[in-house]
């Protein structure tokens, strides 16, 4: 039997020159090979799912509107304790009324690490959900941002009387909250976030396609190109 070094011994200059260059190629080829798959698959799916998991509307994905002829549709990843999501409300009620026959409006929840009270409103919200009540707990937590965002203080007492004011039956919310599968609901939004490349709220998609409209009439003109009027 031949030993691998009394082999090598045995191969004249040129061929061990052309030997350790077909195996440097295949190293090359193999880290370009790993290279190109890890950029490919980075920020497409996360930990768990594949790709074709991963999507920017779900069909349990709250609608803030859902337009009758619908030609687009908008989404919306946000946080209830951002700033810029209170500053975008309004921008995307307006859009929504605007062209509420072609555009169906969705929310997803994306809440962030430094705000203290954002998994809490967020979780809040998504209990008013199982009562057919999301729009409006949305709007009221918007609404009273300025008052419960920004302190380490838990807010959940706070969102509790939002639940009674609209007239949820409190049972079930509090049932809700307690249910780890709430907030594995809002888990699950921001899951598909993540893997979406979201870093930030708002952050807007417009027919699967993430948009960074600068102004309000850019943001119209997104909107009715893709309604196509």
């Amino acid at each position: 039997m031949t030993s691998p070094d009394s082999a090598r011994k045995g191969l004249s200059l040129p061929n061990r020159i052309t030997i350790g260059l077909l195996a440097l190629i295949a190293l090359v080829v193999g880290l370009v090979i790993l290279i190109n798959t890890v950029s490919e698959n980075k920020g497409q799916a996360a930990p768990g799912e594949s790709a074709s998991d991963v999507e920017v509307v779900r069909e349990d994905s709250h609608r803030l509107s859902q337009a009758p002829d619908e030609k687009a549709v908008l989404v919306e990843f946000l946080d209830f304790e951002c700033e810029s999501c209170l500053a975008a409300y309004p921008v995307v009620e307006d859009l929504s009324e605007e062209y509420g026959q072609n555009l169906t409006v969705v929310s997803r929840y994306f809440p962030l690490p430094g705000h203290p009270n954002s998994e809490t409103a967020a979780a809040a919200v998504e209990a008013a959900a199982q009562q057919g009540k999301f729009k409006d707990m949305h709007a009221r937590m918007y609404e009273t941002q300025t008052e419960w965002s920004h302190t380490n203080e838990d807010r959940s007492p706070v969102f509790r009387g939002y639940a009674e004011d609209l007239g949820l039956d409190m049972n079930a919310y509090d049932a809700a909250i307690a249910d780890p599968a709430t907030m594995d609901r809002v888990n699950a939004d921001k899951a598909d976030g993540m893997a979406l490349n979201v870093e930030g709220t708002p952050t807007f998609f417009l027919d699967g396609r993430m948009i960074r409209p600068a102004t309000l009439e850019e943001f119209r003109d997104l909107i009715e190109a893709a309604i196509g009027s």
